[in-house]
Parts: C-alpha cells; structure tokens; sequence
C-alpha cells in the first residue's frame, strides 16, 4: 500500500475511533448523571426520613386540586382521580362524582376502568417468565400454543411472542369475542381466533393490536398453569402490594366504583347503560380495573429498576430494561410516542425520556405517562365526557413542566400549513371491520376529509364518522396530516406512509389500515 494511501487509512480510522470514544463517553457520562441523580433524590428522602427533617413540600395540593376541579368543570368531566410520583411520594386528588345520576362524590381510593393501560401489565407477565427463563419471546408462539393458527397460515407458524408485544405482529387488533366467564375464557378465544386476517404482513410495521394481548395472555396461562387473571394476582399485583387493582366486576364491587358517561364535546355526558361493554376475554388487552394511586404504584417499579416499594424484586433490572428499549419506531409519532417498546409507548421531551400508555372503555378514558429519570409518573382516570384527552394534556403538561422540567409537545398543522399533493392519499382503506374513505374536499379545516365507519360485521353498528385533515409535514416516506371533527376537538395524528413492498396504507389511531388495492 503506498505510503500516502496507508497514511490517510490510519487518519480516517484514528478520527472514527475518537468519535466512537467520544460518543460512547458522553452516553456514559448522560447514564451516570441520571443514575446520580436518581440516588441523590433517593438518599435524600431516606436521610431525612431517618432523622425526622420534613423536607419541603413542592407539591401544592390546594393548587393541583383546584386546577382539576376546574378543568373537570370546563370541560364536562363527570369525575376523576389523579395520582402523581414526584420527589419520592404519591400524591392523590379526587374530583366530581362517580354517576351523575346517584351523586356519588369521586374519592381517591375509588376504582376506574383503565382499559388498555392493562396490557402494561400483561407484557410484564411476558417479560417476567421470559427473564426467568420459561418463555422464548422470539419463538413461534405455536412453540407454547400448538394449535395456534390465524387465517393466514405464514402469519401462524412463524408469529412471536416478541412480535405481539410491540404491535408487528400484523394481526388485527379489534377481534371481540365473548367466550363466557368461566376461566377456560381465553383457550376459547385463541381457538375461535382462527378467523382472525391480517393488517399487514409480520414485522412490516407497527400496529396496534388487542387480539395479540389476548393471545399473550393465553400464554402466560400455559406457561404459568394459572388464569391469566391468578397469575396477574400472584405474580405482580400481591408482590406490589397493589390491593385496589382487579379484573372482575365481582371483586369491582367490593369498592367505590366510577360509572361510565358518553357524550359529544360541550354537552354534559350521561350514564352509560352498562357499567361495562368488555367480556371477561378481553381481560389481558383491557379489562383491569384500578384506583389512579395503585396505577402509579405499578408505575413506580419501572422507576425503580423493578423493585416494589418495600425493596422485593418483582422484575430483573434487565427486564425492566427490555420493556423501555426501543423495539419498533411508530409511523404516528405523536399519539403516544415515537417508538414501542414490549408493552409500552415510548416518548423523550427535552432529552428526557418515558413511556405511557392511554385506556379506554365504554364511558371510561385512563391515561398513564412516567419519566423515569425525573422520577416522576401521572395517573388520570375518568368516567367520561368527550373532551377528558384535554383535561390529561392540560395537566400533564403542566405537571411535566413543574416536576420534570420538560415540555410535553403539542400536536397539531402549523400556521401556513405546507401545500401537498393530496392525490396519492385519496381511496379506500379497510382492515377487518372498518371501512376509512379519504376524499377531496377542502374546507376551511382541512383539504381532505376522512369518514370512519363500520364494516363486515360491524356494518351499520354507528353512525359514521368525519375527520377534517389539514397538512402537517411532507416528506418522501410519509405525510403527516392532523385531523378533529369539529372545533371543539383536539388535533389527532393522520400519516400516510408506504410499507417496504410499496403498497400505501395510513395510520390512524395507533393502527395500520391498508388502501384497498395496493
């Protein structure tokens, strides 16, 4: 090798090596700095603890109690309970009432349908006989379920568990089937589930998926030779001493429990005719019922590497690590976050990063996000009113901003909204039971409108509905709309976005939805 040539080799070798120096150093130096402080805020309530130094309160209950009565009244939230983790302690507050129509006042110790914030919980069942060396997460699941099928016989035989947890298992997601209560449940649900089709192929891209929860669920139970809802019970809820957390109406009703209310946006909301729509099946992608403290408790663990909050391991550190690792990236970025871990929606504010999930029921919204590093978790649990995503963004932006110093990110199209070319996004989109039509139709909130509406055998089960989508970004690999219903609604996330094979689909929703004819 010429002398000048072996010469500018080694000089480009050199450089790179000191950036690699230089980046894993700083990495290094930002871990440190978080474990630090993590311990110092943790040493610092134990010290004073121990010798009786009450430290000072920052957190202004009057002021906190206000601003959640006074959003629950602006927007006409029936009622709700909040619990923040911040410097060490859980702090709870209640507001309104449980049912409008008996009056009775909400209370911090009352229970809420968290919906699908359960599915948390459910993947820490996975990870944790994954971690213990009883389940291959990236084994077919036909290696724990022999019998195991969908319709489509590839998505059978090569789907995993790693798959159902992050949401790329393609399977779609909305597959309801009440198979009675007894505990054989779930068994009858993954047999009936062969009919279950497809959204997209395995591991083409992210899309939120209940059935593959349920299917989690189903083996766990193999796994664990217990209901889903025993193992739940011995293997995290007794370990976290969370004792107001449940899956059955039976064990609900021991308790103050709130009743769902529905209603259009600045209307007062009405009871809901059933205290709950879900079957007992639907348990491991949405049926946990809890109070907002005991939700933050569970929280709590991932913040504190897996431990409860008397010191017994529940989770490994490393499997805590594997539940926040960035599994897939998310085509929306905004609803939640702009990655899936196994089981959680992942975001970062400033740096900072969390992970959170939101739950709805019939009447009931549930909305979860922690920052671990900043020790910090927020629960809110309501029983309805169209506008609750508001009263949850108000208020976990206010409560980031004091506790974590970050600033959550809001959605929506900016000033001038960019020109695009709306084109290539008009047609069909369907995925089984759902029907989307995107159509021209500019007005003066948007330039394309987009009609939900039941499909199949959800045909004709509601009255269709209308979202107005106005440009966000444009890019060559996706184009973000924002779309609401009317004025009165929040901006919500629209991206149409093209799959390694070229064939066009849009997500909605957190979920995949292919355009008819490729």
């Amino acid at each position: 090798m010429p002398e000048n040539v072996y010469q500018e080799v080694s000089r480009v070798v050199d450089e790179e090596v000191k950036n690699v120096y230089r980046e894993v150093s700083r990495l290094v130096d930002e871990e440190v700095a978080k474990l630090m402080d993590r311990t110092n805020r943790e040493v610092d309530r134990v010290v004073n603890r121990a010798l009786g130094v009450t430290a000072p309160e920052r957190f202004d209950t009057h002021h906190w109690q206000a601003r959640l009565d006074e959003l629950l009244a602006t927007h006409r939230v029936p009622g709700a309970v909040l619990a923040v983790l911040a410097d060490g302690e859980i702090h709870e507050l209640a507001s309104g009432v449980l049912h409008t129509g008996t009056g009775v006042e909400a209370t911090t110790d009352s229970v809420f349908q968290i919906g699908s914030i359960s599915k948390g919980y459910t993947a820490a069942l996975a990870v944790l006989l994954a971690d213990a060396g009883k389940l291959d997460l990236d084994a077919p699941v036909v290696d724990v379920l022999p019998g195991f099928a969908v319709a489509d016989a590839e998505a059978s035989r090569t789907v995993t568990p790693r798959q159902l947890l992050n949401h790329t298992s393609g399977l779609e997601g909305d597959y309801v089937n009440d198979t009675g209560r007894a505990d054989d449940c779930l068994a009858r649900y993954v047999e009936a589930a062969r009919t279950v089709g497809m959204t997209n192929p395995p591991g083409a891209t992210m899309s939120y998926s209940g059935t593959a929860y349920n299917i989690l669920g189903r083996i766990i139970e193999v796994v664990t030779g217990r209901t889903w809802d025993e193992a739940l019970k011995e293997l995290l809820l007794a370990p976290l001493g969370l004792d107001r957390t449940m899956t059955l109406p039976e064990e609900v009703l021991r308790f103050r429990a709130a009743m769902g209310h529905m209603g259009d946006p600045g209307e007062d909301p009405v009871p809901t005719p059933r205290w709950n729509m879900l079957p007992r099946s639907a348990g491991p992608y949405g049926g946990i019922s809890a109070t907002a403290a005991d939700v933050v408790r569970f929280a709590r663990m991932f913040i504190d590497g897996g431990t409860a909050a008397d010191g017994t391991r529940v989770l490994s550190p490393a499997a805590v690590a594997a539940m926040l690792d960035r599994e897939v990236e998310v085509p929306d970025q905004w609803f939640l976050g702009a990655h899936w871990g196994l089981g959680w929606g992942l975001f970062e504010w400033d740096g900072a990063r969390g992970f959170g999930h939101d739950g709805s029921t019939f009447g009931q919204l549930a909305y979860l996000r922690a920052i671990p590093e900043k020790g910090l978790a927020i629960a809110l649990l309501t029983n309805g009113g169209a506008a609750a995503p508001k009263v949850f963004e108000t208020l976990c932006r206010e409560l980031t901003a004091e506790f974590a110093g970050v600033t959550m990110p809001a959605f929506g199209p900016p000033a001038r909204p960019p020109v695009v070319n709306t084109a290539p996004f008009t047609g069909t989109y369907k995925r089984e039971g759902f029907l989307m039509t995107i159509t021209d139709r500019a007005s003066d909130d948007g330039v394309l409108q987009l009609t939900y509406e039941g499909a199949d055998g959800l045909a004709g089960t509601f009255d269709p509905l209308v979202w107005n989508l106005t440009p966000v970004s444009d890019s060559p690999s996706k184009t973000v709309f924002a779309g609401r219903r009317g004025v009165m609604d929040g901006w919500i996330p629209v991206v149409f976005y093209a799959l390694g094979d070229g064939s066009r689909y849009v997500h909605f929703g957190v979920r995949a939805t292919g355009r008819c004819g490729g």
